[in-house]
């Protein structure tokens, strides 16, 4: 090993705490870059790839099959911009039934409301399906379905009960399409034999049900403006009157065209080709579009969603590694002048010194690259797993470049942070290096005018004289206490935005689930699941008895403890612009109080009203203010989008709207509350008021039973908030680990001051309160300055993690800084430089008063 390799080992090893704050520093920035990094990236990657093997579709166009034909839809392959074009597909929604036993779900069981697709084959110009298993329809009888969508494998039958004869069909294939453009198809030809034989039972559909209006049993709720019928104002269009008509309707089928356009990298792009689209057909023909980019946003929003606070984290690492860096290095050249002065004396040149000091930093940092490159990869395999499963593609990883690009670019910045103090030992003099000890100045330099009317004044200051001189010496050196205050500033950075994040989550986490304000919630039978899911029975078992609403109210306002309560409904039914069922959530009685968070418009006022998520807009192409068309069985209603709501269950594409509205699709009994909400008074005992409301419940005969409200928790947000957790925290013990190096430097130069301070008297407990309150001012001022830097920093990253779920994050979760958190975070920076300072004061109050008077 050459001379300067034995200098830079032995450099690594005398100073093991800073090598250990060196390594931990990169480490952790080197792991938060190269998880977000990747992220970013990789997630992306397989529907990239997807969507680019499958020609998917820019823009999947929706017409009206009763306004326009099919030649008329193909026109629009001409529109400005477009570069190919499929279609037109006819489609239409359907309720399908097993007709046959499997592994997933017997036979008898209604399945969702399924877009189907009239299509001769899986190839094309555009959207080419992927046959997961099994062979694409090619005569009558034949259907293959989606892979995510249908639980069932080929050779499973499947029948069509609205339509006459109930005709069936047999699954031949499983497929997957990269854009999502149907649930299942069949051939054109047995495309159009549904759409006839669905439009010419259209009549028949609303007497298959009983209607609301003819019903035995009154609304449990008093009159209010979210149940009463549909308004016949302008802002809410009753129920088209075609609903009934056995001729082609919107409600029997549609046409789809798949499009390609020569620019869509942007929203603007897509817009611009979909306008151009609906241009060429008469206005009102275009019923709905759906945006690749949506379907990407969709798809990655999970891993996209860490993407933000990961760039914040790592940013942050990147700044302190780059501070204490600089803090170690200039330390080691500081309290190294007389070795430095020996190398020269043996003949190193100041460049060779240079690159000895420069290298005891990289070395331990190029460790610390290693393991952050090791551990992001390691946090990024199960988040990448899931982006992948989404399109069936294999686990992608984090990509190569990625991982040297990173940890070469910390490196830099090491480099460059040791540069600067290991220039200044390279252009030391050999004979003032080995004569003074010590860099000129360093005992006395800073101890300027400000640092003597700090040491007058501290005396009169009526604190214990130990305090008052630990309390000037940042005055004595203004330049190491700024470093030091930097230090504690960044690790309070850290802290008040990691515990931002926590009870932004938490909010998530409370408010993402529909009704989550219940305390109770009372099931009154009939079958009804969580929105996005079905609940399914076993073949031959007959449904639960439904209880009566009525009753069931009647004995929530008779129970003591009963503050409030409203009912919802549940039907999927098919929406306008939305591929695939959507699942409705119908209310009814005051459920102002339990309703999810309102990010734009409002809550529900009257009927033919509804509010969906952004991402439900984003996805249908319309905003607050456009109206959706609802159908089912051939009846359908329109409602208006009226506000738009944060939450995150049934993949937040449910719609939000009133029972009546149920009930105008013919909905009958099922367009009553299923279930009951219930708020109880502050203070009431939940075990006694369960017991006591189950026992009213029994004896008036209802059968209807009452639980707590349970929601779920998100393994997503779980996964973020130990993410949060452990970045936090390295940077927190970087930070410590900074003061400690920083004090230590002070100490070991003030050594001599010490033992003549002990010579005189000052015992170990006053040595100990001098060194602790040296940083323990800077450490509270720098925290007060932190703390708006790190609220900043959370009001401009939270934004950035609903915009990569599609959804805006509502103001209430983002304001979560109250004044006794602030307080106690603003102390925080205090904490942190006192936890940093007390090994080395107790190393400063166990020193030898002669050892330290010999010290030089």
């Amino acid at each position: 090993m050459s001379a300067l390799g034995r200098v830079v080992r032995a450099g690594v090893g005398r100073r093991r705490v800073q090598t250990v704050v060196m390594v931990l520093t990169t480490l952790m920035a080197v792991t938060a870059s190269v998880l977000a990094a990747g992220l970013l990236v990789a997630a992306r990657a397989p529907f990239e790839r997807a969507f680019a093997e499958q020609r998917g579709a820019h823009l999947v166009g929706q017409f009206d099959g009763a306004r326009a034909s099919a030649a008329e839809v193909k026109a629009t392959a001409d529109a400005v911009g477009v570069a190919a074009a499929a279609g037109p597909f006819l489609s239409l929604s359907v309720r399908p039934r097993t007709a046959s036993q499997s592994e997933f779900v017997p036979a008898g069981v209604d399945l969702p409301p399924l877009t189907l697709v009239g299509r001769a084959d899986a190839a094309g110009p555009v959207d080419r399906i992927e046959l997961v298993e099994g062979a694409w329809p090619t005569r009558a009888g034949q259907i293959a379905v989606d892979e995510s969508e249908v639980p069932v494998r080929p050779g499973a039958r499947l029948t069509i009960p609205d339509a006459p004869g109930s005709p069936t069909l047999t699954v031949v294939g499983i497929a997957r399409s990269v854009t999502g453009t149907a649930d299942a198809w069949v051939t054109p030809d047995q495309a159009e034999a549904l759409a006839g034989a669905l439009a010419g039972a259209t009549g028949a559909a609303g007497a298959s049900r009983p209607s609301s209006s003819s019903s035995s049993s009154p609304s449990p709720f008093p009159s209010t403006s979210s149940s009463t019928s549909l308004s016949t104002s302008s802002s809410t269009p009753p129920p088209a009157s075609s609903a009934s008509s056995p001729s082609p309707s919107p409600s029997s089928y549609s046409y789809e065209m798949y499009y390609r356009f020569h620019e869509a990298r942007t929203d603007a792009d897509v817009a611009a080709g979909r306008a151009a689209v609906a241009g060429v057909v008469p206005e009102g023909v275009m019923t709905g579009a759906r945006s690749y980019l949506t379907v990407k946003q969709e798809q990655t929003a999970n891993a996209m969603a860490f993407v933000p606070f990961l760039v914040a984290f790592g940013g942050l690492g990147l700044f302190l590694s780059v501070l204490v860096i600089g803090i170690v290095v200039g330390g080691a050249v500081g309290a190294a002048t007389r070795r430095i002065g020996v190398l020269k004396a043996l003949g190193f040149t100041p460049g060779q010194v240079v690159r000895a000091y420069v290298a005891q930093a990289f070395v331990p940092a190029a460790v610390g690259c290693v393991l952050g490159v090791g551990l992001g990869n390691a946090l990024a395999v199960p988040v990448l797993a899931e982006a992948g499963d989404v399109v069936g593609a294999p686990t992608t990883t984090v990509p190569l470049w990625i991982d040297v690009t990173v940890p070469m670019g910390a490196l830099v910045l090491v480099a460059g942070a040791a540069l600067v103090p290991a220039l200044r030992a390279g252009r030391l003099r050999t004979v003032e290096a080995i004569t003074v000890g010590r860099t000129a100045g360093e005992a006395g330099r800073g101890a300027g005018r400000l640092g003597r009317l700090a040491s007058r004044l501290a005396p009169r200051v009526p604190l214990p004289r130990a305090v008052g001189m630990g309390l000037a010496y940042p005055f004595a050196r203004p330049g190491r206490s700024l470093v030091a205050a930097a230090a504690v500033g960044f690790g309070a950075v850290s802290v008040t935005f990691a515990v931002g994040l926590a009870l932004t989550l938490g909010a998530v986490q409370e408010g993402r689930l529909l009704n989550s304000a219940a305390d109770v919630v009372v099931e009154a039978g009939g079958g009804q699941g969580p929105p996005g899911a079905d609940v399914v029975r076993a073949g031959g078992e007959e449904e639960e008895e439904r209880a009566d609403p009525g009753a069931v109210a009647d004995a929530l306002r008779a129970q003591e403890g009963t503050a409030r309560f409203y009912g919802t409904a549940q039907a999927q039914v098919a929406a306008s612009g939305v591929t695939g069922a959507t699942t409705v959530v119908a209310y009814e009685g005051d459920s102002a109080w339990g309703a999810p968070q309102i990010v734009s418009g409002r809550w529900l006022d009257r009927a033919g009203e509804a509010v969906v998520t952004e991402r439900f807009l984003d996805a249908a192409g319309i905003g607050v203010g456009d109206t959706v068309t609802l159908t089912d069985d051939g009846r359908r209603t329109t409602v208006r989008i009226v506000g738009a709501a944060f939450f995150t269950e049934g993949g937040s594409m449910a719609l939000l709207t009133s029972t009546t509205t149920l009930a105008d699709l013919g909905l009958g009994a099922d367009a009553r509350p299923g279930q009951f909400h219930v708020r109880t008074e502050p203070g009431t005992d939940p075990v006694r008021y369960l017991d006591s409301l189950n026992g009213a419940l029994k004896a008036a005969g209802v059968g209807a039973v009452a639980r707590t409200g349970t929601p779920g928790t998100s393994g997503v947000i779980v996964a973020m908030d130990a993410l949060i957790g452990m970045l936090t925290l390295m940077l927190v013990v970087v930070a410590g680990l900074g003061v400690l190096n920083t004090v230590v430097l002070d100490t070991r130069d003030r050594v001599r001051d010490l033992g003549v301070l002990k010579a005189l008297g000052m015992t170990p407990r006053q040595t100990v309160a001098m060194v602790v309150t040296s940083v323990a001012g800077v450490g509270l001022l720098a925290g007060v300055v932190a703390v708006p830097v790190g609220v900043a920093l959370h009001g401009a990253v939270t934004p950035l993690m609903g915009d990569a779920i599609g959804m805006s994050v509502p103001a209430a979760d983002i304001a979560v800084y109250d004044p006794p958190v602030l307080v106690l975070l603003a102390l925080g920076g205090l904490v942190l430089a006192v936890a940093g300072a007390l090994l080395p004061a107790g190393w400063a109050a166990r020193a030898g008063t002669a050892t330290a008077l010999r010290t030089e």
